[in-house]
């Protein structure tokens, strides 16, 4: 029995082994791009791509724990020639994607996805037009090479028997045994227990990009994005290119005009901002806007100490899409989500970039997983610096499932801004999510189980809050109050017009009064907003639009798998995409945005196609 566990566990290492090899190789071989790397580097670059090593070396296992296993039943010959079969086809895999990856990182400069199969199975002649003759027949050269060292390594360390495997005594124990080291290879392949699965986000730990792409295993990437890939410039083809162009035209920010008044809300050119997104919370649960009494007594004090939006709406449906609907301006995708695609978000706009071009310091806190639906690799690459999440809590400060409570995270939060050095103006963002299912807090004032979770973030924010004003930071502070998606108070909600509409609030001491705004707008117009009162450009949030804009065109969009919604105060419609037909459509102008509706999703999927 030992000889086999001792060859199962010698066959994981190896793989991980050669997987963490890979990266020093590829660093070596754009040495030019890595020309200010460390010693040090290096070695982190191979530490943080551990992750996704360890998750693909579990995949490769599994085949060979399953022979090792039929191996204590029968000496047949074939489960040998299995085995060489095996490891054969997993080092000629393992080479072409290898030295694929190692050929196109320089022209893409992203690491190896399915792409390159869609291109080539599209268009072959087309997809080895880039590239020379030459540069083709090495690349080949180079894989057979690479396919026969790692052939090699195998049948030295894994296939040649110096003496064979005999049949057991105890052949079940050892099956046994054997089945639960297999099954054990789950623990890695899904990247331990928390709520995330493991996907690339796990490698990105550095504010240069170049050492995050340098950690992530190419077989790992290619692997995750097959199974998530879509084509995205075939999908939600409603009109003629030419008319969605023309439409979206009519629906993008404009110019100022020389007549408009753009009011100016804050009193200060450079405030502090800090923004704190709230998990699932929705305009029902705020009696000032016609929602429960009782509940959010903080967010309704609030919407009317400061500037209150009362025509505002979700994006989409999960905190992956709203994050970069608010952040990036970016409106969240009914089939997908762009955060599964590093190599598309590298390139979107971000507020937090924005504003580090304008001096801001930049700072995330969150209580959960920050690399959930890879978050951390959009985060870092939309400028975040220091990222506060999960693991940087006690393993006490975080009993649920989501890790740290709210009241936890906003402790720690205003502690550091109380204790270290602030380096302002600064940028933060708090991101809450103890409102989220089961809905388990520590805090008992309502009967009811889901209102009372959000009773309790409610009364999080508020002791923050209340504690911040006591600092000299106040006066100078921007605080934004925003939902991260679509409430999940009351459900279900059978009009996704009600289901999206959530809160948007403005704080804080840089705020000059109270004011309502019932201008109609979604969580993509965060941003030219915001940039707007602070003088800065934002030419390249292209989906988002300055609501203060007399001139801008202004509406609500949302989407969800199954719908998008387009709303103004002439026409609140819902389009079913499965059925292809209109859910919902009221207001004076029925049907006005159904063609816009359908242009700007179609637009949408373009600009995501060609990321």
């Amino acid at each position: 029995m030992k000889k086999r566990i001792l060859q199962f566990l010698t066959t994981y290492f190896l793989f991980v082994l050669l997987f963490v090899l890979q990266k020093p190789i590829f660093m070596a071989y754009y040495h030019e791009l890595y020309t200010d790397a460390s010693i040090g580097d290096y070695f982190s670059v191979m530490w943080h791509g551990l992750p996704l090593d360890f998750s693909l070396a579990g995949y490769l296992t599994a085949i060979p724990g399953f022979l090792l296993i039929a191996s204590a039943w029968t000496k047949s010959s074939i489960l040998r020639r299995i085995r060489q079969g095996y490891f054969g086809i997993i080092a000629f895999v393992m080479s072409c994607i290898f030295i694929v990856d190692l050929g196109l990182y320089g022209f893409w400069g992203f690491r190896l996805d399915a792409t390159p199969i869609f291109y080539f199975f599209s268009s072959p002649k087309d997809a080895m037009a880039s590239v020379s003759f030459w540069f083709i027949l090495l690349g080949i050269l180079a894989m057979l090479i690479y396919a026969a060292i790692l052939y090699g390594i195998f049948y030295a360390v894994l296939i040649r028997e110096k003496a064979p495997l005999k049949i057991p005594y105890q052949r079940q124990y050892v099956s046994l045994v054997l089945l639960l080291l297999t099954a054990a290879l789950f623990i890695p392949i899904r990247g331990g227990f928390s709520v995330s699965t493991m996907n690339l986000s796990k490698v990105y730990y550095s504010q240069n990009q170049r050492m995050n792409h340098a950690s992530i295993n190419p077989a790992f990437s290619f692997m995750y994005s097959a199974t998530h890939q879509n084509n995205f410039d075939k999908q939600y083809r409603f009109m003629d290119p030419k008319v969605a162009d023309d439409l979206l035209a009519e629906m993008l920010d404009k110019p100022v005009a020389a007549t408009d008044s753009i009011p100016q809300i804050l009193n200060t050119q450079r405030p502090n901002i800090i923004f704190i997104i709230l998990e699932s919370f929705s305009t029902h649960l705020m009696e000032t806007m016609g929602g429960q009494p009782n509940v959010a007594v903080n967010m309704d004090k609030f919407g009317k100490e400061g500037v209150l939006f009362t025509n505002f709406y979700a994006n989409s449906f999960r905190t992956d899409r709203g994050l970069t609907s608010i952040i990036s301006g970016y409106p969240g995708q009914p089939s997908t989500s762009i955060m599964k695609y590093p190599e598309k978000t590298d390139g979107l706009p971000s507020i937090p970039r924005s504003l580090k071009n304008a001096g801001y310091s930049l700072e995330y806190y969150y209580g959960g997983d920050a690399d959930f639906t890879n978050m951390r690799s959009y985060l870092v690459s939309s400028g975040i610096e220091k990222i506060i999440s999960e693991t940087d809590f006690p393993l006490s400060e975080r009993p649920g499932k989501w890790g740290a409570p709210d009241h936890t995270l906003f402790q720690r939060f205003l502690k550091d801004l109380k204790e270290e050095k602030q380096q302002e103006p600064f940028f933060k963002i708090v991101q809450t999510s103890s409102s989220h299912e089961p809905f388990e807090v520590p805090f008992y004032r309502l009967d009811d189980k889901v209102l009372n979770a959000f009773a309790y973030a409610d009364s999080c924010v508020g002791d923050f809050v209340r504690q911040y004003k006591e600092t000299p930071m106040w006066k100078n502070t921007l605080i934004v109050l925003v939902p991260d998606h679509l409430g999940a108070y009351p459900r279900p909600v059978e009009n996704p017009l009600e289901g999206h509409t959530i809160p948007l609030i403005l704080i804080g001491g840089a705020v000059k009064e109270p004011r309502v705004v019932d201008t109609y707008a979604s969580q993509i117009d965060i941003a030219a907003t915001l940039l707007s009162q602070l003088g800065l450009p934002h030419d390249d949030f292209t989906f988002s639009k300055n609501i203060f804009n007399p001139s801008s065109p202004h509406f609500g969009y949302f989407t969800e798998p199954t719908l998008f919604g387009m709303v103004t105060a002439e026409n609140q419609l819902v389009y079913n995409l499965d059925a292809n037909t209109v859910q919902i459509d009221e207001g004076t102008e029925k049907g006005a945005n159904l063609e816009k509706g359908k242009a700007f999703l179609q637009k949408l999927y373009d600009d995501l196609a060609k990321r």
